[in-house]
């Protein structure tokens, strides 16, 4: 080939103008994306909050979008609580680079959580999504796959893989939030990508007891992720590999997988906020009943029943925080069924929608009031998946009660714990919850000592800065 030097109009015949200009552009889409190492204690930082500049480079006409593809970034995720975490990475990167065109793409369920951003603008939610029956769990039951499959499961998919293709045809670089789905169409698309491993953890399994067959699986491939994950982590075009912890990352290096461990998302973005003087003469309870209905709603009911059973001598306040599912009357239903009565509390510093009173007990319902609620409360009373992950992060110790799903089952439900170091404990009935309920009021060491466990285990915030980091880092080389 030319020289750089070689001027066009050096060369003796157009044939050769012709040639050179080819041989040039191939030249430039041949060269592979650098890859780097980053240190990632210096990337440790707080969360970011939203920001509300202006996204002028999505403006951008679309031939001038793909020549600048390195800035336009599509997120695939595929649940709720990878949802929330995806969010998190984008508000960092969001504050950080506010010209960036960000996309995302949830790949299960509506992606309501992305519904703020993308009212202010610097956010773009695309692609179709579909409510599965499942909630996203088919993989834990034939009954769950069979209703996905009828509800329009492969339709979905394949639409959401079309759509993936085009973005990426028109200059998008991929950050996949999830597990083996996002990871496998970020790899497909045949662009530059990155990955942020969120649900496993090899704490799930060399946390002991471990006599399940899964447990001796993992110990002879020494990581909880599978080959055919592995494999598509050391793909060449996947300039970044992020897990939740250093146990997982150092178990990936032994396939080859250059993990990093920059934090957890999940810490970040948790208010911490005084106690109001009005709740402290209460115990405080605090119950997350999940996110996906109908099973939401049971799970509920048999949580607030197992409280009912406990002989408590001061009274105590139950916070539900609540999501977009189940709905704030579907609940107030629920309280009336179990013979509470609404009631008006003078405490506005509390922020609750509305309060109910049976007897001794108080109820606070609170759409959105998770993160304010959450570090208000002594103990947890659970069946929900992320939520219970970042309240015992804040050092506040778990019961769960494992239910037919489809997705807090009792497999589901030990797993949490194992991956936690017990700061939340599954029991079977609601008897057995009740009594456990009852020790850990009494308790206050107890309680400390399992909040430290779960402190530990999810780590300290600020994990979303430092994902936002390495994804500027080695993805787009800033």
């Amino acid at each position: 080939m030319p020289s750089q030097n070689t001027s066009l109009s050096q060369l003796p015949s157009k044939r050769q103008k012709i040639k050179y200009f080819l041989q040039t552009i191939w030249g430039v889409g041949k060269k592979a994306a650098p890859r780097f190492e980053l240190g990632i204690k210096d990337l440790q930082s707080s969360a970011l909050p939203l920001g509300h500049a202006a996204n002028s480079e999505c403006l951008l006409p679309l031939a001038d979008r793909i020549s600048r593809s390195p800035e336009n970034l599509l997120f695939l995720s595929n649940g709720h609580g990878e949802d929330l975490i995806a969010l998190q990475v984008l508000q960092a990167l969001h504050k950080l680079q506010p010209s960036l065109c960000l996309e995302v793409l949830p790949l299960v369920g509506e992606g309501k959580v992305f519904s703020s951003a993308v009212s202010e603008g610097w956010l773009q939610r695309v692609g179709p999504s579909l409510h599965l029956p499942s909630g996203g769990f088919s993989n834990q039951s034939l009954r769950g796959l069979v209703e996905d499959i009828a509800a329009g499961l492969f339709k979905i998919t394949w639409d959401q893989w079309r759509c993936i293709h085009r973005k990426v045809q028109n200059g998008r670089v991929i950050v996949a939030v999830g597990d083996c789905l996002p990871l496998f169409f970020a790899w497909l698309s045949g662009a530059s990508f990155g990955f942020i491993g969120t649900p496993k953890s090899d704490y799930t399994w060399k946390s002991g007891p471990g006599y399940a067959i899964s447990d001796f699986y993992h110990f002879l491939k020494g990581t909880e992720w599978d080959p055919w994950e592995c494999a598509l982590m050391r793909s060449s075009r996947c300039k970044m590999v992020a897990v939740r912890d250093d146990l997982t990352a150092r178990g990936l290096k032994k396939y080859g997988v250059a993990a990093l461990s920059p934090g957890n998302p999940m810490m970040d973005g948790l208010q911490r906020i005084a106690l109001p003087n009005a709740l402290k003469r209460f115990r405080r309870l605090l119950l997350l009943c999940g996110s996906r209905s109908p099973e939401a709603q049971e799970n509920f009911k048999r949580l607030i029943k197992a409280i009912s059973l406990v002989d408590h001598q001061v009274p105590i306040v139950i916070l539900v925080p609540l999501g977009s599912e189940p709905s704030t009357k579907q609940i107030e239903e629920l309280l009336e069924d179990l013979g509470y009565k609404q009631t008006s509390f003078p405490d506005h510093e509390i922020g609750e929608h509305t309060s109910w009173v049976n007897g001794s007990c108080n109820v606070f319902l609170g759409p959105g009031k998770f993160s304010l609620w959450a570090s208000w409360s002594e103990i947890g009373l659970a069946t929900a998946g992320t939520a219970t992950e970042q309240l015992v992060g804040l050092g506040i110790p778990a019961l769960s009660l494992p239910g037919d799903g489809p997705q807090f089952k009792r497999g589901f439900a030990f797993r949490q714990s194992r991956l936690l170091g017990g700061a939340v404990m599954p029991y079977g009935n609601i008897g057995l919850l009740a009594a456990r309920l009852k020790v850990l009021l009494t308790d206050d060491l107890l309680c400390q000592r399992l909040g430290s466990m779960g402190s530990r285990r999810m780590g300290s915030e600020g994990g979303s800065v430092a994902s936002a980091l390495l994804v500027l880092k080695l993805l787009l080389g800033h």
